[in-house]
């Protein structure tokens, strides 16, 4: 069920790629183009396998209410094709040459990615200089992926269990902020957009300036830069993009509110707060919380109300970290007749004693120990390393934060993980949302 949550924050998911990648050190160069464009590139001849991403500054966040869906939308546009692109070729020359690609969208960016065996580097590069200098938008490719995007919501959203649960977190967790609606966005505002309305987003966002270029896998350093400045060199540079500056702050008053879902059966519990901004070390510390409660069959919220007690059927603790904030949820279905109030109960029962005991130095040890075993596995393909070096130059500002993040993380104490349960989920500053049955 947490992959199901995760998954509806993103329009579609990674695809793991071939090429193993050392999981030490991440060795990279990175420099900027004249016209802006971020520019970071890791070498592995570990395998002949090339990962050409493109990270775009732009999610849901950078839309405004009445317009939402853009940056998701762009995300399937900007397949259309463009003047050297026919439409419907984008993704026949990445399968004739032994590629995968794919895309996807959240709150705060916007990735897309081709793998390749590392002869056809040079491919890569002119097709997502060719999204980026000169797409196709036109009427006839906006009402294509209109309908494209109505199917996907009709599929992973509306007509799907449970999914649209985070939609309801969303609109009352973060409301009046720029997280208050999904990626997805809404129909109606992008049946009512207007074409100029779609050049004029793509003209703000999609610029050299707004994104970073990683490259990793069998490539040569040099030979790579020049093939880089030929591909991207003449993109013009556009305006500077102002990200939306104000930080999510906690509520001050606890939110208790009811929904509804013709899609389910079991009704589920939600408790939302509002959590860190992504870079800082408290969002790293609600990783650690949620190993904590619901990390495994031993943590401690699976253990007592799925195993012990017997009164819920699922029990998910996860943070949304996002860049002006986040969103710290806990998500259980009951057991049977189970009420939803005594699973609210348990779960007040653990998050308390977080705020008020230390855990132990075994437990402690043991949320190290499956940090360091998680980071290991994270640059474990060239796909993998691309999304990370995007993530840290994009969010934290520092490319070289995919080599630290681990002992950032080793460095959290147990009075760290106190502390960030006390000053965040406090009773009186948290959404309780009953996602129950439509009758």
């Amino acid at each position: 069920m947490k992959k199901r949550l995760m998954t509806a924050c993103l329009t579609t998911g990674l695809l793991v790629a071939s090429g193993a990648v050392s999981a030490q050190k991440v060795e990279f160069t990175e420099y900027k183009l004249d016209n802006g464009l971020h520019v970071i590139l890791h070498q592995d001849k570990s395998a002949p396998v090339v990962a050409v991403s493109v990270m775009y500054h732009v999610g849901s966040k950078n839309e405004v209410k009445g317009r939402t869906g853009f940056a998701h939308f762009f995300e399937h546009l900007l397949f259309e094709g463009s003047p050297n692109i026919r439409r419907g070729e984008f993704m026949k020359y990445v399968s004739a040459n032994g590629g995968q690609n794919n895309a996807n969208t959240s709150f705060d960016r916007t990735f897309y990615y081709e793998v390749f065996p590392s002869n056809q580097l040079e491919l890569g590069l002119w097709l997502e200089s060719e999204r980026m200098l000169h797409p196709i938008i036109n009427d006839t490719g906006v009402n294509i992926q209109r309908e494209v995007v109505k199917e996907e919501r009709r599929l992973r959203y509306d007509n799907t269990p449970y999914g649209g649960l985070l939609a309801e977190v969303a609109k009352r967790l973060f409301k009046n902020t720029v997280y208050e609606w999904m990626p997805i966005g809404s129909m109606e505002d992008l049946n009512q957009a207007k074409l100029d309305e779609f050049i004029a987003f793509f003209k703000k966002n999609y610029i050299p300036g707004n994104a970073a270029l990683v490259i990793s896998g069998d490539i040569d350093i040099p030979k790579t830069k020049s093939l880089v400045q030929a591909y991207f060199g003449e993109v013009p540079k556009g305006t500077p993009v102002v990200q939306p500056g104000e930080m999510i702050q906690p509520l001050t008053a606890s939110v208790v509110d009811t929904a509804y879902d013709a899609n389910i059966q079991i009704p589920a519990l939600l408790v939302g707060y509002r959590s860190a901004p992504l870079k800082s070390k408290e969002a790293k510390t609600f990783s650690l919380i949620s190993s904590i409660l619901s990390g495994g069959g031993s943590s401690r919220l699976r253990k007592k109300m799925v195993d012990e007690k017997k009164e819920a059927l699922e029990i998910e603790a996860f943070n949304l970290s996002l860049e002006n904030g986040g969103g710290y949820i806990v998500f259980a279905l009951p057991n049977g007749a189970t009420p939803l109030n005594t699973l609210l109960q348990d779960i007040d029962s653990e998050i308390k004693d977080l705020q008020t005991n230390l855990i132990s130095e075994k437990e402690y040890q043991k949320l190290i120990n499956q940090a360091e075993n998680d980071f290991v596995g994270q640059n474990t393909t060239n796909l993998g390393v691309v999304n990370n070096l995007a993530d840290a130059y994009t969010f934290q500002g520092n490319t070289n934060a995919i080599n630290t993040e681990l002992d950032e993380i080793k460095a959290i104490t147990r009075e760290d993980i106190r502390e960030v349960a006390r000053k965040y989920l406090g009773e009186n500053q948290r959404l309780i949302l009953y996602y129950l049955p439509k009758k």
